[in-house]
């Protein structure tokens, strides 16, 4: 059986968690308070499922998965990521994770300054511009749903291709970490490109029940994504 780390336990870890399960993962879930707060999530998961801290889940499989804010990065223990394929859902939000002048200038990407704090190890972004209750419902979609992933190195994104594509969906190579804005949160192929329903996502996006996207719709959206105002942001 295969293995898989996930560094995280809210909405998006606690999906892909299911996702690697349903897919026949063996999968270790860690989080900032520890294993003993993943009890009940634990018996919902079920026997496939343990908990560990950071570095024992960054070290169970080839390939960890990073779900938590930000902010949560610089406090990553560094080594235990070096040489390991990432895969990063994460995002920058500013009320949350404060502001951050370089993403702000548009000197970096978002996946680019994670790798900055993780230096020795390969970011691919994936998972970060679709909304939690959306995955479970779109994975394994007829036809199957698209999703994006941006990486430096082919090798790297071809491993998390294998992951997403064990999760159900269908990966699309977006280019490296530099091209990685055009699905960042208010670019051309963020979250609502997998809405039911344009007008309810706005109103009520958790009510929507998400549709299919095709891998061919997903490359018109990154090809014609404009680069956000990233200084605007302020949700």
């Amino acid at each position: 059986m295969q293995r898989i780390g996930i560094i995280g336990s809210g909405a998006i870890g606690t999906a892909l968690a299911r996702l690697a399960i349903a897919a026949e993962y063996e999968v270790m879930i860690a989080n900032s308070r520890g294993p003993e707060s993943l009890r009940n999530l634990l018996k919902d998961l079920g026997p496939q499922a343990r908990a560990g801290n950071v570095r024992e889940a960054a070290a169970f499989g080839d390939i960890p998965i990073l779900a938590v804010p930000l902010t949560a990065y610089s406090s990553l223990p560094t080594g235990d990521f070096a040489d390991k394929t990432i895969l990063s859902s994460g995002n920058y939000y500013p009320h949350r994770d404060g502001r951050i002048e370089t993403l702000d200038a548009l000197e970096k990407t978002t996946a680019e300054y994670e790798q900055s704090l993780l230096p020795g190890s390969r970011i691919v972004k994936a998972f970060n511009n679709i909304v939690a209750h959306h995955i479970p419902l779109l994975a394994g979609s007829h036809p199957r749903t698209a999703l994006p992933i941006a990486g430096d190195r082919d090798e790297d994104k071809a491993r998390v291709s294998g992951v997403i594509a064990s999760f159900g969906f269908d990966p699309v190579d977006a280019g490296a970490l530099a091209e990685s804005w055009r699905f960042e949160p208010e670019s051309g192929a963020y979250t609502a490109i997998y809405a039911a329903s344009s007008d309810g996502f706005r109103e009520d996006y958790l009510a929507d029940a998400g549709t299919p996207l095709s891998a061919e719709r997903l490359r018109q959206l990154l090809s014609a994504s404009r680069r956000p105002d990233v200084i605007a942001r302020q949700f």
